[in-house]
Parts: C-alpha cells; sequence; structure tokens
C-alpha cells in the first residue's frame, strides 16, 4: 500500500478530471459520487479502468507486458482512496444510527420515570417535594 503511495509521489502521478490535473492528495477531497457536473472519484476511477482496459495487450501465445504501471497506480490509488472514503461513510452511518437509538432510549427512560411519578399518590409525592 505505502509502496504505490511512493511511486506516485516519486513520479509525481497526476489524475486526469474534466476540471483539471489533481494531485494525489485532491482525491480525498472529493465526493466518491456526485449529481452534479462536480469531478468524483467514481469517474476518475472509471476513466483510469478503461485507459488500462484499452492499453491493455491480448494475446494467447505471448506473455503480456504491460508499459502502463502509472496509470495502474493511479487506478489502485483511486480504488484505495474510494474504499477508504466508503469505509469511512459507513462508520459515519452506524455511529448516527447508534446516537439516534440512544436518543430514543433517552426518551423513553424520561417517560417512563414521569409515568412512576404520575402513579405515585398525593403523599408520596408531597413527600418528595418536602426531602428537596
Amino acid at each position: 500500500m505505502e509502496q504505490m503511495f511512493e511511486i506516485a509521489s516519486r513520479k509525481k502521478i497526476r489524475f486526469e478530471t474534466t476540471k483539471g490535473m489533481l494531485t494525489v492528495e485532491d482525491l480525498w477531497d472529493l465526493p466518491l459520487v456526485s449529481t452534479s457536473s462536480k469531478t468524483c472519484l467514481d469517474d476518475i476511477a472509471r476513466l483510469l479502468h478503461y485507459k488500462l482496459k484499452d492499453n491493455e495487450e491480448i494475446s494467447f501465445v505471448k506473455p503480456i507486458t504491460s508499459d502502463n504501471e502509472q496509470e495502474r497506480v493511479a487506478f489502485e490509488i483511486v480504488k484505495h482512496v474510494i474504499t477508504v472514503k466508503m469505509t469511512e461513510a459507513a462508520t459515519a452511518r452506524d455511529a448516527q444510527a447508534a446516537r439516534e437509538k440512544k436518543q430514543k432510549i433517552m426518551a423513553i427512560i424520561d417517560q417512563k420515570k414521569d409515568q412512576a411519578l404520575t402513579e405515585l399518590s398525593v403523599d408520596e409525592l408531597s413527600k418528595l417535594v418536602e426531602s428537596m
């Protein structure tokens, strides 16, 4: 993993987009997908995948040799960034769901406390008030 980032920095790999060339660091700021005409990671990955498949030499007799190491590394980097961002998004969704569930539980606890108070007799309520 670290090796591909080293290769990218040594070879100064840039990522072609409709908005211009991006660095590896710029990838982290892009959305996974975009509903507008903004550049997104999915577009970059699809372009690199297309280039790799288009440049791939096909032979059933000779070993396949590839001169597109730079594009292959760029593709692997984009896939890594996509995987990390998807994992982070899933973690954030899980945390949000846990927070919402905790809020619901706390609201139910408050309701039960209120219900328990309403079930007390007047004498018991008076004693509670006097003890405060």
